[in-house]
């Protein structure tokens, strides 16, 4: 292992080994406090949470952190602006309050400004370019009421055609009388975020255990089986968090939830001239609704999102429709002055949403409020809500946890509690390695730059069309808990998301695991 990765401290770093000595120790003794089944942002928000209060927390997932929902997103850190259309003040607010949190506090590294803007082309009314520009003037007033400062999100305003094109140059220019600039989070990564969470609970002392599956789970037991080699431990807890999202129901029967599928596709950046801002297109006779292009890391744009009935057997991996893909083409190209075609699209992803079943007509109109359940035998379930408000979730989760089980614990930190590799931004700024790497591991960028260094094969991109490097597929299986090229590829990487991309680079990811 090399001086850098050993620098770090060991509380911190997932690998294998750690895994097998952390099975190994719960075999020989197989009672926690807290277990918590399922390792997206939610679950390991949950096991932060509780392991910074003081309680001893094992956290298990079949398969691997962010494998479900978590790394779908948009990756975006809304700020509720949505929910005030439908009058959902409460679920607004808190999300302001939880952006806050996230771009200041717990992950500055992870989160920038990200510019939105609405161009107003000739089928936008001015009707309707009224009532975006007072609902981006409502979205000020959360952010007022958030404390969060004009130096890290500022105002919206209303820009000029160059402006406009500026931000986005392939946006049709035809009838372009302007354009509205929103500002709103932006998360480098959903996947490394869920990661980062995880390694600062196993700091505080969790068990992060992937590949484990949970059976003949009840409020206070449940069967852990390891998936690698079959082996199984019988564990006692004091109380289970049930953290599986859109799975929850196969955890608890008694859980009825109404998946809505969310669907992206994925660009490259020349397809969109450099787009540096979220181009924002309203979607035809359903006001208050966007269709978007984000840009990305590594020279991508993902175009997103939708809301459909997810029905049918729950998938690992959910798939878009073609209707969704026409759907999406349809929208962006509206804003486009050449439309896109299918020919451009280099990828697709989709999640799913675990809403509850409410009863409501259409998904989209489903609440996205979270719900904490708490069944009798004590089993905490925590479903419903969205990656902005994982933290707020999993406190939620924790505080019904210890009620039913009379656990006492210290009050919950995780509001201002950085992850590992987060600092200030002024901080952030003076860290002497590149920017692309400071992006996604914070403070650690140096430590991945020394890899490099050490091993310049390392320093080399793995694959054309990228720029991670073997150093980061090393990083990830030495010290994220990456156990599978899958893992590599798929979550702490993002290669897969270009298909040809992950191809060229499996045999890197089989290397780096081989180096642990």
């Amino acid at each position: 292992m090399s001086a850098a990765i050993e620098a770090l401290a060991p509380a911190t770093r997932l690998s294998a080994a750690r895994r097998s000595a952390d099975l190994a120790a719960l075999h020989a003794d197989p009672s926690v406090d807290l277990l918590v089944i399922g390792g997206g942002v939610t679950g390991t928000g949950v096991a932060l949470d509780a392991a910074s209060r003081g309680l001893r927390v094992a956290l298990v997932d079949k398969h691997d952190l962010a494998f479900g929902t978590s790394r779908w997103s948009s990756k975006l850190v809304h700020g509720g602006l949505r929910y005030l259309a439908s009058g959902a003040v409460g679920i607004a607010y808190e999300s302001a309050v939880e952006r806050d949190a996230l771009i200041r506090f717990i992950a500055p590294h992870l989160t920038r400004p990200l510019p939105q803007v609405v161009p107003l082309l000739g089928d936008v009314s001015r009707r309707d370019a009224a009532l975006t520009r007072v609902g981006f003037l409502a979205g000020d007033a959360l952010r007022l009421a958030a404390r969060t400062p004009s130096s890290e999100l500022a105002r919206s305003r209303r820009i000029s055609p160059a402006e406009v094109i500026a931000l986005a140059p392939t946006v049709r220019r035809e009838g372009l009388r302007g354009g509205l600039l929103n500002w709103d989070g932006q998360l480098t990564d959903d996947a490394r975020l869920t990661v980062g969470i995880a390694r600062t609970a196993a700091r505080h002392g969790a068990v992060i255990l992937t590949h484990c599956a949970a059976s003949e789970a009840t409020g206070t037991s449940a069967t852990i089986t390891d998936e690698l080699t079959g082996y199984s431990i019988a564990v006692r807890a004091k109380a289970v968090v049930n953290a599986t999202g859109v799975w929850s129901g196969t955890v608890d029967p008694a859980i009825s939830l109404r998946p809505s599928r969310g669907t992206h596709l994925v660009f490259r950046q020349e397809s969109f001239g450099g787009l540096t801002a979220g181009l924002t297109v309203p979607v035809p006779n359903s006001f208050g609704r966007y269709v978007f292009a984000l840009p990305q890391p590594d020279g991508r744009v993902y175009v997103g999102l939708t809301d459909e009935e997810a029905d049918g057997p729950l998938p690992d991996v959910p798939t878009p429709s073609d209707a969704e893909i026409d759907f999406l083409l349809a929208t962006v190209g509206l804003a486009l002055g050449t439309p896109l075609t299918r020919d451009d699209v280099v990828g697709t992803f989709a999640g799913l949403r675990p809403l509850l079943d409410s009863g409501e007509g259409r998904t989209a109109d489903v609440s996205r409020k979270h719900a904490v359940l708490t069944r009798d035998d004590g089993m905490v379930t925590v479903v419903g809500g969205k990656l902005t408000t994982y933290r707020r979730m999993a406190q939620d989760a924790v505080d019904a946890a210890l009620a039913t089980s009379g656990l006492s614990a210290d009050p919950c930190i995780t509001r201002t509690l950085p992850l590992v590799g987060a600092a200030p931004r002024e901080a952030l700024a003076r860290i002497d390695a590149p920017e692309r790497l400071i992006r996604a591991y914070g403070t650690e960028a140096t430590v991945v730059r020394a890899l490099g260094e050490a091993e310049p094969a390392l320093a080399a991109p793995v694959a054309p069309g990228t720029e991670i490097t073997g150093a980061e597929l090393l990083f990830g299986a030495l010290v994220e808990g990456a156990v599978t090229p899958e893992d590599l590829l798929e979550r702490r990487t993002r290669l897969s998301l270009i298909p040809e991309v992950a191809e060229a680079a499996a045999d890197a990811a089989q290397s780096a695991l081989a180096a642990q």
